[in-house]
């Protein structure tokens, strides 16, 4: 589920959250489908049901998801924010890759070198990109 694995040293509600938000930029949920409830994110994610739902729970404050009424918890639409919070989530990815680096003692051109190296092997695949 959210296609990830968990990171240690990272906290898992963190993790999990971020994950839903980068499968709804995906499209892998579209605005207006059913989200994955308490009870099948626990179970898939193998994490405790409390978390689980502190995750829907925020993702709900955070207006990701819609809580309806007799429906359930569906994915809102974010029309205008995507860009945004792509931005906003590789921007966390790239603190974490600065601070690995500069932990291993590594300089920006070698850290460039391998991005580079990484970008041109890569084949990502349309649907994933950002809007």
């Amino acid at each position: 589920m959210f296609n990830f694995n968990f990171r240690r040293g990272v906290p898992i509600f963190e993790q999990v959250v971020l994950a839903a938000i980068a499968a709804i930029l995906r499209r892998e949920y579209l605005p207006g489908q059913a989200f994955p409830s308490v009870r099948v994110i626990a179970a898939d994610l193998k994490i405790h049901p409390n978390t689980a739902h502190k995750v829907i729970q925020h993702l709900v404050e955070q207006k990701w998801l819609e809580a309806l009424p007799g429906i359930g918890t569906v994915v809102a639409d974010r029309v205008g924010k995507r860009g945004e919070e792509w931005r906003r989530l590789l921007r966390h990815d790239v603190e974490r890759l600065v601070q690995r680096s500069q932990s291993l003692g590594l300089k920006l051109p070698d850290v460039i070198d391998e991005l580079t190296n990484q970008w041109r092997d890569s084949k990502p695949s349309r649907s994933k990109e950002p809007p």
